[in-house]
């Protein structure tokens, strides 16, 4: 039906455009106008200009011809952005190529100087329609599209002045965009269609624990769009809150409080912990040595480095110390101002070191009463992530092997069960994509039906 709807609307389109092609050149010329209109012709012409109008102004309000349900109002104008965009480059590439038959073939003999004036006014009227329906469409995508990002968005201008390469770049646009709504319009009805089944709603709330150098609070949404699919499925979250930059010792001694203040005012008994990169040591140290233990059923790492970064311990060794306290000033000083009351920068850094997690391994064994788990992925190359990640993924592979761009895959390994994320193909995943923070759809891992299907399976397991 969609598909039946986009031909239906170029139809129209390209019907009202060669109406008005062969027209005005009619009216404009003296001879023409004379032998061709009659009474029941020309009411016939002010019927079919009004009818076109107000069809031109229909699709350009509804492109998709329907007002249904849609994934959001930001997801319906989107949609709506690339249904105008591809009506444009469609309705653009018939009417050229309708217009150089017609004036090969099909034009009348012996026509005036008006008939020459009517087509240049009718070539700028199909001209001003088509504009109408590319900035029409593309303001939309421009404005409302996650996908395309800054590099398609610079691409797109750029390319609008090359001939020929503007049509490539519109192209890859539509494609981009179209592809976004329809995934998420089929994201929407999923979670419409399960909704009732609310199958992440777990016994115990889950507390989602963010990485370091990031907040998942004050400024910035840390975990993306995957909160918004775990609360559609019946999850009940909260949020770690602990400094962004600090020794682990500190952040699990905030992590530990947050606990107990969720279970004293919630009534819960317990949560499950989903903790990210540097959040997942500063959880084990919660249960471990700040006596979060009797308040968590289960601790879920991802992407965590739990024996370290062995590029950590080589770059602090051979970056002169005073360099490192000159960065530490900086971060401390950005941080602040973000919340982070008492930010160490030197110390989160040093906490990650192979060393130091080999000895902190060592004196803060599990705890029985929990269950431990945990998720690494891996990027395919150092492109398939966005800086720094592009840059540190050489440097990692280098030291400790196959990794997500800053945490190994050896490193990531904890607890009684393990699940190995990775694509055959493509970019790969990496250590942002695990928590959605380019909020990008990749091919062959959809995040958040991941941790979906992951919350779920806690659920399935009484926690």
């Amino acid at each position: 039906m969609k598909h039946v709807r986009k031909i239906i609307s170029a139809l129209i389109l390209f019907a009202e455009m060669s109406v008005l092609y062969i027209l005005i050149p009619y009216l404009t010329d003296a001879g023409l106008r004379a032998a061709f209109f009659t009474p029941m012709r020309i009411l016939a012409g002010i019927f079919a200009c009004i009818t076109g109008f107000f069809l031109f102004l229909l699709i350009n309000l509804f492109p998709r011809l329907t007002i249904r349900r849609a994934a959001g109002r930001r997801n319906a104008i989107l949609e709506d952005g690339a249904a105008l965009l591809q009506l444009f480059l469609t309705t653009t590439i018939a009417e050229s190529l309708f217009a150089i038959l017609y004036t090969l073939f099909l034009k009348p003999d012996n026509v005036g100087l008006g008939y020459g004036v009517g087509r240049l006014i009718s070539l700028v009227l199909l001209i001003l329609m088509e504009s109408v329906l590319f900035w029409n469409g593309i303001l939309r995508v421009y404005t409302t599209s996650v996908q395309l990002g800054i590099k398609w968005r610079v691409i797109g201008i750029v390319c609008g002045f090359i001939p020929f390469v503007h049509i490539w770049a519109l192209c890859r646009i539509i494609s981009i965009t179209a592809n976004e709504a329809a995934f998420e319009q089929e994201k929407y009805l999923l979670d419409q269609v399960r909704a009732e089944s609310r199958i992440c709603e777990t016994k115990y709330p889950l507390l989602l624990v963010h990485g370091v150098f990031f907040r998942d609070f004050r400024f910035f949404n840390y975990w993306g769009r995957i909160p918004h699919a775990l609360k559609q499925n019946g999850t009940t979250i909260y949020y770690g809150s602990q400094q962004s930059a600090a020794s682990v010792a500190e952040c699990g001694q905030e992590l530990a409080e947050r606990i107990r203040v969720i279970v004293r005012e919630t009534g819960c008994e317990k949560v499950n912990i989903i903790a990210h990169s540097k959040g997942g040591l500063d959880s084990r140290y919660a249960i471990s040595a700040c006596g979060a233990a009797p308040y968590v059923a289960s601790l879920t790492t991802v992407n965590t480095p739990h024996r370290g970064c062995i590029f950590a311990d080589y770059l602090l060794d051979k970056i002169p110390v005073n360099v490192q306290k000159s960065v530490a000033r900086k971060y401390n000083a950005a941080l602040k101002k973000f919340g982070d009351p008492d930010p160490d920068f030197l110390s989160a850094v040093q906490d990650l070191t192979a060393s130091a997690c080999a000895l902190r391994n060592e004196k803060l064994p599990d705890h029985p009463d929990v269950c431990y788990r945990s998720v690494g992925s891996i990027m395919n190359c150092a492109s398939s992530g966005r800086f720094p990640l592009n840059m540190a993924y050489p440097l990692v592979r280098h030291f400790d092997g196959a990794n997500d761009g800053l945490v190994s895959l050896e490193s990531a390994v904890w607890g009684e069960h393990f699940t190995r994320l990775a694509v055959a193909d493509g970019r790969g995943i990496s250590h942002a994509d695990m928590i959605d923070l380019n909020r990008e759809n990749i091919c062959g891992f959809d995040v958040r039906e991941f941790y979906v299907s992951l919350v779920k399976d806690l659920k399935e397991n009484g926690f």
